[in-house]
């Protein structure tokens, strides 16, 4: 009897050992992860040219707060390690190499810019660390095949022009589509994301394709040369300050296009005001997120939940910077991924969360509008709903349209 119970208890201990090693065996780390943290790294401009972004960081970092506050992500507190980089390429390289092998992080989360993070992709994806949810537009950062390390967040500008271009053929088949773009990688982008719906009515519709100059002080005589073409439709894919001279230039030209504008440029305060709330009546863009401050959201659930959000963790911030609900939606994305890695928080596994998020809804994002992913699709958002300037503020109207070339 009594060796009866002693190998009952022997099996019992057995059991319980192999229970523990079962629960041990289900956790799996990869460096920046513990039993009690995540560590997560990140560079932003909160210096130099692009420092109107900073706001970004400040609010992941104020949301990860709230996450540590409410017990954290399956019991691991967020450890959030930010840089400024000043938006120089050089200073990139510099502290995202400190965050990899110094700091230890776990990953690398909504880096912003796109000269900044095409210095560090080729050193993200040799050394194996998510460069994940970069706050930038290129449409380079979904290319899973080549870059299995890297994925974007916002809708892409190719994604943009793929939107408007559809627009273009609903709204005015027989279009004469005037094309005004910066010659970098954005504005090229643009042109490709056109073209991609317009196929082969491409040579028909587009009557001009002018490009322009950061360095130009003026761009005034691009925009005459371009009403000079009888074009109907004018696309501008500028930053903010030509976008203004251009919004401006075609006011006082008398010249009345269908005008659409890229969504880098639609702040009211740096664009719209200064080219004029009168000559910016009616010109069109597309958008992904809630104005915060427009009052049309008061009742609704999601910008209830932001709103409580910034009362208590971010009191005083300007809730008319886009940015705000921007950082907000990311990080709200990112602790999706997490939450769904449970206890493997490997490197690897976290990619493939990244990749596999269904009709995911941050409380920020336009309502039908939501993130998917898959493994040959590192584009989160692949759909925007038009809106137009109207009487000094932006007005959705329309369907949500997708970027699907020929859907």
């Amino acid at each position: 009897m009594k060796n009866k119970k002693l190998s009952l208890l022997a099996a019992a201990a057995a059991l319980t050992l192999l229970s523990a090693q079962g629960a041990q065996a289900q956790k799996k780390y990869d460096t920046g992860v513990t039993d009690t943290e995540i560590k997560i790294g990140n560079v932003e401009a909160y210096s130099g040219p692009a420092s109107a972004y900073g706001v970004i960081g400040k609010t992941e970092e104020a949301y990860f707060k709230m996450i540590n506050d409410q017990g954290g992500i399956n019991g691991r507190k967020i450890n959030w390690i930010s840089y400024d980089d000043g938006y120089s390429p050089p200073k990139t390289v510099e502290q995202v190499r400190k965050l990899i092998e110094s700091d230890e992080v776990f990953l690398v989360f909504n880096a912003l810019g796109t000269p900044t993070q095409t210095a560090v992709q080729k050193y993200h994806n040799s050394k194996k660390v998510p460069q994940l949810f970069l706050a930038t537009g290129a449409s380079k950062w979904n290319d899973p095949q080549n870059f299995p390390w890297t994925m974007g967040f916002q809708p892409s500008y190719r994604v943009e022009a793929r939107i408007f271009a559809k627009y273009i053929l609903k709204e005015k088949p027989d279009a004469k589509v005037a094309i005004f773009y910066a010659n970098d990688d954005f504005g090229k982008d643009y042109v490709a994301g056109i073209k991609d719906v317009f196929g082969d009515k491409a040579s028909k519709l587009i009557v001009a394709e002018e490009s322009y100059e950061t360095s130009e002080p003026s761009i005034d005589a691009h925009i005459v040369k371009l009403k000079g073409t009888g074009a109907d439709v004018f696309v501008n894919i500028a930053t903010p300050k030509f976008a203004a001279q251009a919004i401006k230039k075609i006011a006082e030209l008398e010249w009345k296009p269908m005008h659409l504008m890229t969504d880098v440029s639609v702040s009211i305060g740096a664009v719209m005001k200064p080219a004029g709330l009168e000559a910016s009546e009616g010109v069109l863009s597309a958008g992904y997120l809630k104005d915060a401050s427009d009052p049309q959201w008061k009742d609704d659930e999601g910008m209830k939940k932001f709103m409580a959000f910034i009362d208590k963790y971010m009191p005083g911030a300007n809730i008319s910077d886009a940015n705000l609900v921007y950082g907000y939606a990311a990080a709200q994305t990112m602790v999706q991924v997490l939450k769904q890695s449970g206890d493997n928080l490997t490197r690897e596994n976290v990619m493939k969360q990244a990749a596999s998020l269904k009709n995911f809804v941050p409380d920020t994002l336009i309502p039908g509008i939501t993130i998917n992913t898959s493994a040959t699709d590192f584009a989160p958002i692949e759909q925007l709903k038009m809106w137009r300037f109207k009487k000094g503020q932006w007005e959705l109207f329309g369907d949500i349209i997708s970027a699907e070339p020929s859907g």
